[in-house]
């Protein structure tokens, strides 16, 4: 059995443990994670102007949803998708296409502001620092690397082989 403890001590070594790095892909991808709950939250406060901001509200919820599956792609594996859109979101597998992709998703929530200024412009501030961490990992020729955060910690028993390999048959 899975202690709550045991889940949220893993979660935050983890999580040191990738700002040890000192790896600016491992910063973007954190921008991003924050980003996800970012849109999902201010795009759904912000659906009930009753002005175009509606679009840019809508839009950031969705931009929200691509940054899942950018973001975290294990989820590419057991969510029933098109090719085309896994092929997309593969695109990103790099530092230079993770900073355009941030850049591009900064400039569309900037374009908010001829409507009206509202807090969409908070997920656009931190669309760009998850830009330009991306643009400081590829300009320092840093490798792209992914979290090391384990919900389950790196156990060497028995049952955690298991497990590990279930899942893998499963997937």
């Amino acid at each position: 059995m899975v202690n709550v403890g045991n889940i949220f001590s893993n979660i935050f070594s983890g999580f040191s443990a990738d700002f040890k790095r000192k790896n600016f892909s491992l910063y973007g991808q954190w921008l991003g994670i924050l980003n996800i709950f970012l849109c999902l939250a201010l795009g759904i406060a912000n659906i009930f102007h009753f002005n175009l901001v509606i679009i840019f509200s809508i839009i950031c919820i969705v931009q929200g949803l691509v940054v899942v599956f950018v973001e975290i792609p294990f989820l590419l594996k057991i969510c029933p998708l098109t090719d085309t859109f896994t092929n997309f979101v593969r695109n990103f597998d790099e530092n230079w296409p993770r900073c355009g992709f941030y850049l591009l998703m900064a400039a569309i929530q900037y374009l908010s502001l001829v409507i009206s200024a509202t807090s969409l412009l908070v997920v656009a501030i931190v669309f760009t620092l998850a830009s330009a961490c991306y643009l400081f990992a590829a300009l320092k020729h840093q490798e792209y690397l992914k979290t090391s955060i384990s919900v389950t910690g790196n156990n060497d028993d028995l049952e955690s082989q298991v497990a590990h390999n279930v899942v893998r048959n499963v997937l």
